[in-house]
């Protein structure tokens, strides 16, 4: 099956000290830090098209939109799903939300966004892993 538009996959963690805007020093709060929140929307995303690339390649991180809009304490479910909302050549855009797990109200419910972590879109670019890296490689100090 070819990249496609509602292409989804979905991330559910329980929030530990080591996801804490304290531990990754974004903060110095006990709750999911927005580093973590992002990283679990990327997984989220990788899940999503990973088992419908050619193999050899990968998808990269190239921009991201991100509200963080409520806090979510150490032991606190999340489940964060990310659909592919646009494919453009190698350009992926995904969107993505963040919710309580233990939420079962319907997204468009009355209240269901007070479930709401966060949400944004991200866009990632499909690449060849092997000659993403040999670039990557090519630009670290003292490369030639």
């Amino acid at each position: 099956m070819p990249l496609a538009v509602g292409l989804r996959a979905s991330v559910r963690v329980v929030v530990s000290e080591s996801d804490t805007a304290a531990a990754l020093g974004s903060g110095d709060v006990p709750v999911l830090g927005t580093p973590r929140l992002l990283a679990l929307a990327e997984a989220a995303t990788v899940a999503a098209v990973a088992p419908q690339l050619a193999l050899g390649d990968t998808t990269v991180g190239t921009s991201v939109t991100m509200e963080h809009r409520r806090p979510s304490p150490v032991g606190s479910g999340l489940v964060i799903e990310a659909e592919l909302t646009e494919v453009d050549g190698p350009r992926l855009v995904f969107s993505f939300i963040a919710r309580r797990a233990d939420s079962s109200a319907p997204a468009e419910a009355p209240g269901a966004d007070e479930d709401v972590a966060g949400a944004g879109t991200i866009e990632r670019v499909v690449v060849t892993r092997e000659r993403f890296l040999a670039r990557a490689a090519a630009h670290q100090p003292g490369a030639r």
